[in-house]
This record gives C-alpha cells, structure tokens and sequence, in this order.
C-alpha cells in the first residue's frame, strides 16, 4: 500500500493554490472587466498591497473590518500597516495623495485580505475588481457606476443578479435618523445578541448590517432612513432610480441595506446572485463616499464607487453554466525523435505565429509521444522523425477527425497549421505528399 507523506507546509487557512484551468479563467474574467471599465473612461490605478493602518481605520471603529479582520502590523521602523481589506480606501487615499484632476475615474484588480472564517467562495486571501469616481455627486455618475458592474455581468452571462438600491442620506437627515433608530434599538436592546448590543453603543447603523437570526425580528420593525430623507437626499435618490429604469436596469428597494463600512452616505447599491444559496449571494456592491477623501486628508471630494468579488462571480457563473473560460489547452503538440534540437526549433516557430504549443521531454520514444500528445487535448501533432529531419520537412497528423496525415515544407508550417486549425476539413497543403 502506497503511503503518502503529509507536505511539510500547506497553504494557511482560508486561502489556496489556484491552478491551470481555473487560474486563466479567473484571469480572463479580469481582463473582461478591464474591457468594459476601459470602455467607460476609467483608467487602471494599482495601490499597495498594505497601507498605514490610519487609512483603513476610517472604514469605521465598530465594523467588523476594522475590529475582528485586518492583518494589522507593527514594521521594523515602527509604524503600524495593515494588508489592505478593501480598495476603496487606498484609491481614495491615492487620490489625496496625488491630486489628479477631476472628475477623475479608476479601475483595479487585485488582492484583498480579511482574518474571517472561510467559507463557500469567502477567503481570507481574496480578490476584487471594482470602480471609484471622485470629484462629482451628479446622480448621473451613481446611474454610470451601478450600470457598469450590471452590464459586466451579463457580459459574463449571469441572468440571476438582482440590484438592491438604497440611500443612506446625507449629514443633514443623518442626524434625526440616528436618534429615531437609537431611541428603538435602546428600546429592544434585551432582544438584541450580545454583539449587536455592543455595537449598538457604537454605532447604531451597524447593527442593521447584522446577519444573525437572532437580531432579525428587531431590525424588520426598525425606522428606515428613506423616510428621514431631506428633499436634497431625496431628490438624488430620485434621480438614480429614474436613471436605471432610462437604461433598462431592474432594481428592488431595499430600505435596510446599510454595507458593511461606515464611509457611506446616499446611493448604497448590493449586487445578489439569486443562483446562490441567500447566505452566500452577495456578488459585489458599494455607494457613495462624499466624506471619505476630506477624512483622509483631503479637500472634500464627492465619490462613488463598487467592489465585486472574484470567487463569488465565478461561483454565480458555474451555477448558471456560463463563461467557461478560454481554451488554454495546446492546439498542436511536437512529436520529435531525433534528438530533441527539431522540436525546440518548430515550438518556437509555431509560437511565433500565434499558435498553442506543447511538446514531450526526455527523449521518450515515438508511442510514448503519442500518448502524451492524446492527453494534451491538440487537435494536430507535428511529427519529426529522421525521415523528415533529411527531406526538410514535417508530417502533420490530426490527433481528433479523419483528415489523416500529411507531409509539408516547414516553410509553410505556420500557415497550414492555422489554416487547418480554423477549418480542419480544409484542403491545407500546397506542398507534399500524403504519408
């Protein structure tokens, strides 16, 4: 019986290994949402990895973010940084930081870091594409922002997203609605769990972000912000929605989303994946941040923006059978055995043109080539042998129809390989004769 040594060191909880296929499909998911935010005028911004723990403290004292989950450290010089848990944060402060002038719009992509207790398409290492736009509070922009993450999914060819809009208000209706809620949450405050309670005291607009069972009854009879609305705050709210029915984009009222950062204010927007099960839905979102840049510093600067989570998406995409992922497996593989020199110098070659290429190693024998090439998947094997090698030429054999094998010029190898490759029932060979 084979025994199977434990590795010596594993991956740390809560992240994993990401390998070939799964790795090009998530990069090319990436690169789909670089088309379409490139499309809309945002430019990619790429942020450190960890910034001043300064900067990620704004998200807010009583989130979960900042008091349970950052990787929080004290460098040799003294200074204490976090590994980011969110991107908006460090774009904002990159703005402050640089001035760029506005409205200014930026893409990223990259890698979040959260200490949580995994679960289904939830890591601790994971990753994030996502939009912000400083310098406007037009509600056209929120309209842009909200149809741009919409439209990438159905890119993707997701159809069971649904959008949840709310508003948070502004700091001159925030005020009367804290105390309304504060004054009912104190009320209920036996009903509530101990750590609902515990951020009840400091800041009582997280505990409607709480998803256990306990604290439910409570915040579905809690007062909701849309009815504390200034006619300003109103008004842009008004505005976003009739924005999104103008393009066509379906959104429910959701009067008691809240996110999970303090820095929001008006437009809040959720993105839920209807394939998933309800506790593990949340595709993406985000909303305004009017204040964020003034408390890092800045001149007060209004911006929107989202954050859409990778796994989450690729999960939604599997459950709806849609985006496969590109086709990264060889389209030829090089069979060569004389020695090996042949097979390195026509891999290139076909490279060059553009095309998938594998081959064998170690000098195995022709059968034992074979095999390897039927397992890669090619469509078509080039096949070097002596013969070949003392003629000048190639034999090009189809590994998956009934087109046979044919001998060629090695001149012409690249463009009757594409040719074939594109149509493999095509008359492709000018020079030669059948093997």
């Amino acid at each position: 019986m084979l025994v199977v040594a434990k590795p010596l060191f594993q991956a740390p909880k809560g992240t994993r290994d990401i390998f070939a296929p799964e790795s090009g499909r998530q990069s090319a998911l990436i690169s789909a949402f670089a088309d379409a935010a490139t499309s809309a005028g945002y430019g990619q911004i790429i942020t450190p990895m960890f910034e001043d723990l300064g900067v990620f403290k704004r998200l807010g004292e009583a989130t979960d973010v900042v008091t349970k989950e950052m990787y929080d450290f004290e460098t040799r010089d003294g200074k204490t940084v976090a590994l980011r848990p969110e991107l908006t944060a460090s774009v904002v402060r990159a703005f402050v930081q640089h001035r760029p002038g506005v409205p200014w719009k930026a893409w990223y992509e990259g890698p979040q870091f959260r200490y949580e207790r995994p679960q289904a398409g939830r890591y601790r290492q994971f990753t994030q594409v996502g939009v912000e736009a400083l310098g406007t509070d037009d509600p056209h922009i929120d309209v842009e922002v909200i149809a741009l993450a919409w439209r990438f999914y159905e890119t993707l060819g997701l159809r069971h997203v649904r959008l949840l809009l709310n508003s948070l208000g502004d700091p001159e209706c925030r005020p009367a609605y804290f105390a309304a809620l504060t004054d009912y949450l104190t009320g209920r405050r036996g009903e509530l769990t101990e750590q609902s309670q515990a951020t009840l005291d400091i800041n009582p607009l997280r505990v409607l972000d709480s998803k256990r069972e306990p604290d439910q009854a409570v915040i579905a009879e809690a007062p909701l912000m849309v009815d504390h609305l200034t006619d300003e705050a109103g008004a842009h709210f008004t505005a976003v929605c009739e924005g999104l029915q103008a393009l066509g984009i379906p959104y429910e009222i959701s009067p008691r989303l809240v996110r999970g950062l303090d820095y929001y204010v008006k437009t809040t927007f959720e993105f839920a994946g209807d394939s998933l099960s309800a506790a593990q839905n949340a595709l993406g979102g985000g909303g305004r941040y009017d204040g964020l840049a003034e408390q890092l510093g800045g001149p007060p600067t209004p911006g929107i923006g989202f954050a859409l989570g990778i796994e989450r998406i690729l999960m939604a995409c599997d459950a709806e059978g849609v985006f496969p992922g590109p086709d990264q497996q060889p389209q030829v593989f090089v069979i060569d055995v004389t020695g090996g020199e042949e097979a390195l110098v026509v891999t290139d070659l076909l490279r060059q043109g553009g095309i998938r290429v594998d081959r064998a190693w170690d000098g195995r024998n022709m059968r034992s080539q074979m095999k390897v090439a039927d397992r890669s998947g090619a469509a078509l094997a080039v096949l070097i042998g002596e013969d070949e090698l003392a003629d000048g030429v190639v034999t090009v054999r189809d590994l998956r129809g009934d087109a046979g094998q044919v001998r060629i010029d090695r001149a012409s190898l690249v463009d009757i390989i594409t040719t074939r490759l594109e149509d493999p029932a095509a008359d492709s060979v000018p020079t030669g004769e059948p093997s």
